[in-house]
C-alpha cells in the first residue's frame, strides 16, 4: 500500500492539506492531535504501520489542521468553529457524506464538538486519549495534569529537537535516530511561536458541557499512564450518553507506539463489529534496518537541494542492491529502509554491498539484521522481530553491520566472519543479546572474493567490482572461480 497522494480542500480562505488511503466499506476521518504533518508521518514506522492497521478496514481520511503541517499558515491559534469547517471542507472534497470521526489528544474535543454540532455527518465517534478539560481551567479534575504541563511546556522551549518524544512516547525515546526524526517532524509541524499559541489553547479548553448533547454512537479509549490523566478520557465516557470506556495499559500516547494493535482493534470492532485485522499472518524473516550515519550533519552541509539530489541517488542504489539479493523493500524508515529477506546470509551481503557501494558516493551506513517471526499486515512488517533488528541497528557504528546471535546461528558454514561484539541490554527487548559485527578489511566485507587478473592494486576497476558483487551475491560460483583461476596460474 503506498503512501498516498497530498490535496487541498479549500475551507473559506484557506487551503487544507488531505489525504486518503484504502478502499474500505467505510469511511474514518483521523484528526490530529497538537502536531502533525501529512508527509513526515509516512517517514515514521511506528505511525505509517498504525495508519496503514486503520487503512485495511476503511477509508482513511487524513488532513492537517489550518496553521500546522502542509495546510495554510494562519496568524494565530484557530478557533474550534473554524477548524470544524476544515473537517466539513476535507469531507465535502473526497465526496463523503457520513464518515466515523477518530479524534487524538488534542484533536479529541475538536471531533466531539463536531459530532455534537453535526450529527448527521458522524457515524461514529472515537476519541483517543482525549483533553476534556485543560489543566489551567479554575476546576480542572485532575491536578497531576498540571505537572504533565509543565513538562510540555518545557519541550516547547527546545522546539525541533524531538523532546516531545520525552511524553509522547518514552517507550522509544533513547533512540538516537527517532529523537531526531521527531524533531524534524516538529519542526514540520508548525513554528515554536504556533506551538505555543496551540497549547496556551489547549491549557484553557473545556468542552464538558457540550458532551451530554452527543448522540451518535461513543467509543472512548485511554492509556492507564498517558501523559493525559485517565480521569479525563473516564470523564468523556461518563458524559456522553451511551459511551463505552476501554482503559488501556501503557504510557506511550503516539498512536502505533506500545501496543498499535489494541487501540486499532478496538477501533476496528467498534465500528465493523469483528476484528478481522487482529490476527495477522506470520512468517520467518530476516529483517535488515539501514541508517546513514550523520544524516542532519551531511544535509546542513549540501544544502537541500544537494542533499536531496543525494538522498535519490542513496534511495536508487539501495532498491537496486535489494532487487539483486532478492529482498522485499517494506519501506523507508527515515534516513534508512526497513527489509525483508528469506535467507540471512543474503540478507548479511546485501548489507555488505549496499554500505560499499554507497561508500563510493560519500555515504557512509549502519546496519542492523535479525531473523525471527515477523507478522504481516498488508505490505507491513511488525512484532518483536523487527524491534530487535532496530535496536541492533542502533547499536551498530559507522560502516559497521551488525547481527543477532539468531543471524550468527543460522549462517554458519556460509564463509560470512563474524566479530564478536559481546552482549548487549536492547532497548525494550527482555534479556541480554549477543551482537556480532561482519568482519571488514578496508572497508570490504570478509566475504571470499577471488583476486582479479587486472588491474591497480591501489585503485579498483571494473574487474574488481565485479568479483566483489559476483562473491556477496553468488559466494559458491566465486570460490569455485577463484580455485580455476588458482589452478591456471599453476599450471
Amino acid at each position: 500500500m503506498p503512501s498516498p497522494k497530498t490535496s487541498y480542500a479549500k475551507s473559506g480562505d484557506v487551503n487544507v492539506a488531505y489525504q486518503v488511503l484504502g478502499d474500505g466499506p467505510l469511511d474514518l476521518v483521523y484528526v490530529w492531535g497538537w502536531i502533525s504533518h501529512l508527509d513526515f508521518q509516512w517517514m515514521d514506522p511506528t505511525v505509517t504501520s498504525f495508519l496503514r492497521r486503520l487503512a485495511s478496514f476503511s477509508r482513511l481520511i487524513m488532513f492537517d489542521k489550518r496553521g500546522t503541517g502542509l495546510s495554510d499558515p494562519v496568524g494565530s491559534a484557530p478557533g474550534f468553529e473554524e477548524r470544524m469547517d476544515d473537517i466539513r471542507a476535507v469531507m465535502d472534497a473526497v465526496g463523503s457524506e457520513r464518515a466515523a470521526l477518530l479524534g487524538f489528544s488534542e484533536g479529541a474535543a475538536l471531533s466531539a464538538l463536531f459530532a455534537a454540532s453535526h450529527p448527521e455527518r458522524v457515524t461514529g465517534l472515537i476519541l483517543y486519549d482525549s483533553v476534556v478539560v485543560g489543566p489551567m481551567v479554575a476546576d480542572a479534575l485532575d491536578r497531576r495534569y498540571e505537572a504533565h504541563a509543565l513538562t510540555i511546556r518545557g519541550t516547547i522551549d527546545r522546539w525541533g529537537e524531538g523532546e516531545t518524544m520525552l511524553w509522547i512516547a518514552p517507550s522509544l525515546a533513547d533512540s538516537g535516530l527517532l529523537r531526531r526524526f521527531w524533531g524534524m517532524f516538529e519542526r514540520g509541524s508548525m513554528s515554536p511561536g504556533m506551538a505555543l499559541s496551540l497549547w496556551e489553547v489547549i491549557q484553557r479548553e473545556d468542552v464538558r458541557d457540550v458532551l451530554p448533547s452527543i448522540t451518535v454512537p461513543t467509543l472512548v479509549l485511554h492509556h492507564a499512564d498517558s501523559p493525559i490523566p485517565a480521569s479525563q478520557g473516564r470523564l468523556m465516557a461518563e458524559l456522553i450518553p451511551g459511551a463505552r470506556y476501554v482503559e488501556l495499559p501503557g504510557q506511550d500516547h503516539l498512536p502505533g507506539a506500545g501496543d498499535p494493535e489494541a487501540i486499532a482493534g478496538e477501533v476496528e470492532e467498534f465500528l465493523t463489529g469483528t476484528r478481522a485485522g487482529g490476527r495477522p499472518d506470520r512468517v520467518l524473516a530476516t529483517v535488515l534496518f539501514t541508517d546513514i550515519v550523520d544524516s542532519t550533519r551531511r544535509a546542513a552541509e549540501l544544502g537541500d537541494s544537494a542533499w536531496r539530489a543525494l538522498r535519490e541517488r542513496h534511495d536508487a542504489l539501495v532498491r537496486s542492491q535489494l532487487e539483486l539479493f532478492r529482498g522485499r523493500e517494506v519501506k523507508q524508515t527515515g534516513d534508512g529502509f526497513l527489509a525483508s529477506f528469506d535467507g540471512p546470509a543474503r540478507a548479511i551481503r546485501c548489507a555488505c554491498s549496499i554500505g560499499e557501494e554507497l561508500r563510493e558516493l560519500g555515504i557512509e551506513i549502519r546496519a542492523g539484521l535479525h531473523t525471527g517471526e515477523c507478522e504481516v499486515i498488508g505490505d507491513d512488517l511488525g512484532g518483536v522481530a523487527v524491534h530487535v533488528a532496530a535496536r541492533v541497528g542502533a547499536h551498530a557504528g559507522s560502516g559497521e553491520v551488525l547481527v543477532s546471535g539468531t543471524v550468527k546461528d543460522l549462517v554458519m558454514g556460509s564463509g560470512i566472519d563474524l566479530a564478536d561484539r559481546g552482549a548487549h541490554e536492547l532497548k525494550g527487548i527482555p534479556g541480554e543479546w549477543r551482537l556480532f559485527a561482519v568482519r571488514t578489511e578496508d572497508g570490504q566485507a570478509s566475504i571470499p572474493i577471488p583476486q582479479p587478473a587486472t588491474g591497480s592494486a591501489d585503485q579498483p576497476g571494473l574487474t574488481d567490482r565485479a568479483g566483489r558483487r559476483l562473491a556477496r551475491s553468488a559466494p559458491g560460483l566465486a570460490r569455485a572461480t577463484a580455485r580455476a583461476l588458482r589452478r591456471r596460474s599453476t599450471a
